[in-house]
């Protein structure tokens, strides 16, 4: 709507100081100016995405999906999982893209790429997985919305596509090294990339 609106304004003004020779190539120059600052829009406002499927790993019943959006230099993370005890429950986006083994130890150590320390993730010192707790009702299920820096659905070393993200059995104590005594693992997903969304 703003570029058509900036274009109408264009147009209106070349009405105004129109003359002779020049009735023709005005509005071909318009028409193209007005494409071209369209199309800016529209690249500015693309938002990566990836999603994880959550299924449970041996003797737990935890499944869910989780979505990624950037926005920026954050990421929105929303979780919906059910089949939790109630309560506080951890929750990281692990090293390796890998659920096959029964307890998901496949999936490796917190992703922390720069070598930090383990926190919440408000901290500015922090594991760029550690994404806290989810928190589920009387019903074992929790929802979560969360906007995160640290992490991108690009390419660079802070990516986290080809990861997995794991929820706990206990709650993460946000201090204990190295995982916050979260406890073993109920739920793994492997997180791909999906369709850029375009707003």
């Amino acid at each position: 709507m703003q570029a058509g609106t900036g274009c109408g304004r264009v147009w209106q003004a070349a009405r105004v100081t129109n003359s002779g020779g020049l009735r023709m190539r005005t509005p071909v120059a318009l028409l193209a100016g007005c494409g071209l600052l369209a199309a800016c829009s529209s690249m500015a406002l693309r938002s990566p995405t990836a999603s994880a499927n959550h299924g449970p790993t041996k003797g737990n019943q935890a499944a869910g999906t989780v979505t990624f959006v950037q926005h920026g230099d954050k990421v929105v993370v929303d979780a919906r999982i059910t089949g939790l005890a109630p309560g506080l429950h951890g929750f990281h986006i692990h090293e390796k893209g890998d659920c096959t083994a029964p307890d998901a130890s496949s999936a490796g150590a917190h992703f922390n790429p720069h070598k930090a320390p383990h926190a919440g993730p408000d901290s500015p010192q922090r594991h760029a997985g550690d994404l806290g707790n989810l928190t589920a009702d009387a019903n074992g299920a929790a929802v979560y919305h969360v906007e995160i820096s640290g992490i991108t659905l690009g390419t660079g070393a802070d990516s986290i596509n080809g990861r997995a993200v794991i929820v706990h059995a206990n709650p993460d104590d946000l201090r204990t090294q190295p995982a916050g005594n979260a406890g073993p693992r109920v739920a793994c997903g492997l997180i791909s990339k999906g369709k850029d969304q375009w707003f």
